[in-house]
């Protein structure tokens, strides 16, 4: 039998803590408002300590497809689309078993695994860490494929494509329109693995629709506040605020686990 909208709604509305994770939605909107990442750093740490992984994981996706989607054409037009779809074959091949993983990690080895990726993704970016090789066509797949296996086991598929993408021979504005494009198809194929292998829980994915509204207010201020003059003080914001939400998510600092 089908779900209504009214008992979705109830579900998605029940959760306890729920005032933290429409706020965590908001701040990560700010962040990635003014310096243009961090949505999942900030988010993922806060929403795993209130709801089951896959509840946070989804959410996510459904909080983070709406607004980038204006700017999908763009991406497309500007981006390189061979790449592209190397990173996205990978994804599909890879992100069945980040969720095979998922349903056999308990809920506090998930947060642990979560705060420690974000705490190891913002070192790498505080010692400006890069891969200095030469990026293959071949190694794209690769890259497409770790970040589906890290999308599905800790939804945080960016981290791979950040750290070995940039490296690529591609120019600035072509490597941010496909990690804009690979992360808006990346929460389209969670959708459409988690239907195909019955795992799709439609509350949490409302739940993330609902939170898109304090997100996209986060954003517009946080794109209001940035000023091109203070860049490295926004970033340093940013390292701050993605610090506190990986370590306040530690199950042992916050009572869990």
């Amino acid at each position: 039998m089908p779900i209504s909208t009214p008992d979705l709604l109830t579900q998605a509305l029940a959760i306890d803590g729920l005032a933290w994770v429409a706020l965590a939605a908001f701040v990560a909107g700010i962040v990635r408002g003014f310096s243009g990442f961090g949505t999942a750093l900030i988010y993922l740490p806060i929403a795993a300590q209130v709801m089951p992984p896959l509840w946070a994981i989804v959410s996510l996706a459904g909080l983070d497809i709406i607004a980038p989607s204006v700017h999908i054409p763009a991406a497309l037009r500007n981006g390189h689309k061979r790449d592209l779809l190397r990173l996205m074959i990978g994804v599909v091949l890879m992100l069945p078993v980040g969720l095979w993983l998922l349903t056999r990690t308990d809920p506090s080895i998930f947060r642990y695994l979560v705060s420690v990726l974000s705490i190891g993704m913002l070192a790498v970016l505080l010692l400006g860490f890069r891969y200095r090789g030469t990026v293959t066509g071949p190694m794209v797949y690769g890259i497409g494929g770790a970040g589906g296996l890290l999308g599905g086991a800790a939804g945080l598929p960016g981290p791979p494509v950040i750290l070995f993408y940039m490296a690529s021979p591609h120019g600035p504005s072509v490597i941010r329109a496909n990690t804009s494009a690979y992360l808006f198809f990346y929460d389209i194929l969670l959708v459409i693995v988690l239907l195909i292998l019955g795992q799709f829980d439609p509350a949490p994915f409302v739940l993330g629709l609902m939170l898109s509204i304090p997100a996209m207010a986060g954003n517009l201020l946080g794109g209001w506040l940035f000023h091109p003059r203070y860049e490295r003080l926004y970033r340093g914001v940013a390292y701050l605020i993605i610090a506190s939400a990986a370590v306040s998510g530690l199950p042992f600092l916050s009572g869990g686990g």
